[in-house]
């Protein structure tokens, strides 16, 4: 480090500041970070590669985005936010159910969920692997036969929501994440997607404390 052999165990140096080498040769220099807010659309998958040949939400962004990752999944006929890094740090803040990172979904569902109801729904259900609460259930909007609610999670359990819907008697039609922590999809087209603004990274900055 700095031209000087460093030996000890715990030896700590900042790579913005420091010259370090191993073997001779420098350290890469990291890529900077990068965030991108993406409106996933139904019939994609949350990931960078997928074995059965479907489209991924990385096919959705431009190519200078860069080599990005997802935070966490949504469902393959799901929609709505998803948040794309290589910040693996702040991946793992966001992820880990430490820190409950709340999670907004609009969610249709079949049948007419009646405020009678909603007491039930706001106690919860227990799935094969664990208890499934929400933090706040509302109702958006009712119809003949099918219900929009808000539903407000702090976990992003595999197939969580549509698990939780199906247990309480009203299958899942259609489901959209609408907010992620302190983001919000706003009027995101389907498809499209944007850099997060100043404002927003600051938010995420302030999960990091």
């Amino acid at each position: 480090m700095n031209g000087e052999l460093r030996l000890e165990p715990g030896a700590q140096a900042d790579p913005e500041r420091d010259r370090i080498t191993v073997d001779g040769q420098p350290l890469p220099t990291p890529s900077p970070h990068r965030y991108v807010l993406l409106h996933k659309p139904r019939g994609y998958v949350s990931t960078r590669h997928d074995p059965e040949g479907r489209p991924v939400v990385v096919d959705l962004l431009p190519p200078e985005s860069g080599r990005l990752y997802p935070v966490g999944r949504l469902d393959f006929d799901a929609e709505g936010l998803l948040l794309l890094t290589n910040d693996g740090a702040l991946a793992d803040r966001l992820l880990h159910p430490r820190y409950e990172v709340l999670r907004v979904y609009e969610a249709d569902v079949e049948g007419r969920v009646t405020d009678a109801e909603l007491s039930r729904w706001r106690r919860g259900v227990t799935l094969p692997d664990g208890p499934a609460v929400p933090k706040a259930v509302a109702v958006r909007r009712r119809g003949a036969r099918t219900t929009s609610l808000e539903l407000t999670f702090a976990e992003g359990r595999n197939h969580e929501v549509k698990r939780y819907c199906h247990a309480l008697g009203h299958p899942l039609l259609r489901l959209r994440r609408v907010a992620f922590g302190p983001l919000r999809l706003g009027n995101l087209p389907p498809g499209r997607s944007r850099p997060l603004t100043e404002a927003e990274l600051a938010r995420l900055s302030d999960l990091r404390t």
